[in-house]
């Protein structure tokens, strides 16, 4: 009976430094590993004046749910960055989202919504810009957070890339991929 503790020791052992090593391998990018690329993401300069965005929300599966159009008006104040966004759903929902700004240094800033928990904190370096914060959603009736991680690259002078990682309890529950482009 005792050695079949050990053995049960050793598989329990094995399992739980395996579940760790896998997840730890799950680890997002890391924004240094921009640091050199181009052109340059500047929120101030990217964020001003006439944008627009279009993209689809995935469920956990990967299966797209939802389309979107947004159009974003974005304007800086002494230093602070104000993005006033109107989404427009295929199923003819339309939502508002006002985001401030507020740099905290040369790379970092924080940001807040009406319907983000806290406050978010952004990173930049290179052409990525990886912003982290919790989002309130209505979801069957009742009020969800959501874990955002939100990642954007810029890819040309006029286009953003972004990917949001949405998930609840650190278990993923869906995704939202979308191009911002500057409007001429």
């Amino acid at each position: 009976m005792r050695r079949y503790r050990h053995v049960r020791l050793l598989v329990t052992s094995t399992l739980l430094f395996g579940c760790i090593a896998a997840l730890s391998g799950c680890a997002g990018p890391n924004i240094d590993q921009y640091l050199n690329n181009q052109p340059a993401f500047a929120p101030r300069e990217f964020f001003q004046g006439e944008l627009s965005a279009h993209g689809v929300l995935k469920n956990r599966g990967g299966e797209v749910t939802r389309y979107f159009n947004a159009t974003i008006d974005a304007s800086w104040d002494n230093g602070i960055g104000t993005l006033k966004e109107r989404f427009e759903f295929d199923d003819g929902e339309i939502q508002f989202r006002t985001w401030t700004l507020t740099p905290t240094s040369e790379t970092t800033f924080n940001a807040t919504a009406g319907d983000v928990i806290g406050t978010g904190t952004g990173t930049t370096a290179g052409n990525a810009l990886n912003l982290n914060y919790v989002l309130e959603v209505d979801y069957n009736d009742r009020k969800l957070q959501l874990k955002v991680d939100d990642w954007m690259w810029r890819v040309d002078e006029q286009t953003v890339i972004n990917h949001s990682s949405l998930s609840k309890w650190g278990f993923a529950v869906g995704s939202i991929q979308l191009v911002i482009r500057k409007e001429p």
